[in-house]
């Protein structure tokens, strides 16, 4: 007997460069400043308050949308931060991790043939979705130069077509670390203003915005929330990555139809985790003092950073910092990772593996959510180079 031949839905795909870097890392006994998770612990009340909620009996199903002090705990800091009035009932739904609130949106909202447009570098997880979905995915390169990256939106907009059913954002950026402003949202809502085109907004890391600028949210603007999936993440907020805890807010016609695939894919999420969650929501400081926390840790990294040959690009939000190398070496973004993984003990991120098409900016990716003796022993090497 042989095993049939299965014609992949994504022949494209590998296994991701996260995975390989990271083995390279522990192969390497590298610091590991490449994939985007803390090496610290969450608060220890979080703890308390899931472990509460597991002996209190909350360990049967949750409901399909999510428990409702959750969905009315998020809906009420969206309204706080945002000034947009969710309803708990029917626009928020409780996911499993971002990732899976990501292509849940894609799948729900783009049918074969559809073109969604994609702003490059991204999460490798968006065109993926776009494919299975039976989609089209169009690229559009952010510029980048000395002052950094930034959205092309006349670009963007002249990607535009009948077809098109979709823009996919994120903001704060992954993985370039920038932010949108107020004009990048204007310069959107001009483009799909008189359309239907969605909008699929990431903003997993919207509590890591810096030196004073608020968060632009796609949920502030009225013409776009009409049209959007916001997507939000409690593990980069809380820092338990492992939860794959997040949530979707949408208009509720939108979120209908979210909820029809969402209850097939997934149906219910971790049900203790969400009760702690929401009672943990309660004291606001945890994710009210993060821009602060992280951005010490930013500015410890970037200062450290300043002594050596790498060229530092702005870092406005996210834990991510990108840098500029050639300074030091004219190998590829990928030759050079894994170079500075083997030979000087630091593993990063080429900023080309999160391109569709092979893109060589001379660019890697470190990320700096790790403890301050972690990011002392990176930089000691660093200095070395």
């Amino acid at each position: 007997m042989t095993t049939p031949v299965l014609q992949s839905r994504l022949p494209a795909v590998g296994t991701t460069v996260f995975t390989l870097m990271s083995a390279l890392a522990t192969e390497s006994g590298a610091v590991n400043l490449g994939q985007g998770f803390p090496d610290f612990a969450c608060d220890p009340r979080l703890l308390d308050a899931v472990d509460a909620a597991m002996r209190a009996g909350h360990n049967q199903y949750a409901p399909m949308t999510g428990l409702a002090p959750l969905r009315e705990a998020i809906a009420a800091k969206a309204a706080a931060l945002y000034g947009h009035a969710y309803d708990a009932n029917s626009e928020i739904t409780v996911t499993a991790g971002a990732t899976q609130g990501i292509i849940t949106a894609i799948l729900c909202a783009v049918h074969p043939g559809d073109d969604v447009i994609v702003i490059e570098p991204c999460y490798d997880s968006y065109q993926p979705a776009i494919v299975l979905a039976g989609g089209v995915p169009v690229p559009v390169a952010m510029r980048v130069d000395a002052a950094g990256y930034s959205v092309p939106w006349d670009a963007v907009a002249r990607a535009v077509t009948p077809n098109t059913r979709m823009i996919v954002v994120n903001t704060p950026h992954n993985p370039t670390g920038t932010i949108l402003r107020q004009a990048d949202l204007d310069a959107l809502a001009d483009i799909v203003a008189g359309t239907d085109i969605l909008i699929l907004s990431d903003e997993v890391y919207e509590h890591m915005v810096y030196d004073g600028q608020p968060h632009a949210s796609v949920s502030r603007h009225p013409v776009l929330a009409e049209r959007a999936f916001v997507v939000s993440s409690f593990g980069k907020t809380y820092h338990v990555t492992g939860w794959k805890v997040g949530y979707v807010a949408a208009p509720a016609s939108l979120m209908a139809e979210f909820r029809k695939v969402h209850q097939y894919n997934v149906f219910s999420v971790n049900t203790p985790m969400q009760a702690g969650l929401a009672d943990f929501m309660r004291d606001p400081a945890p994710w009210r003092d993060l821009p602060a926390f992280y951005q010490r840790k930013r500015d410890l990294f970037r200062a450290g950073l300043a002594g050596t040959r790498f060229t530092l690009l702005p870092a406005d939000g996210t834990y991510f910092q990108c840098v500029r190398y050639d300074g030091i070496s004219d190998l590829s973004e990928s030759e050079f990772a894994q170079w500075l993984t083997r030979e000087v003990k630091v593993a990063a991120i080429p900023v080309s593996a999160f391109y569709s098409r092979p893109t060589e900016s001379g660019i890697v990716r470190f990320c700096f959510a790790k403890k301050d003796e972690t990011l002392a022993l990176a930089l000691e090497r660093l200095a070395k180079v």
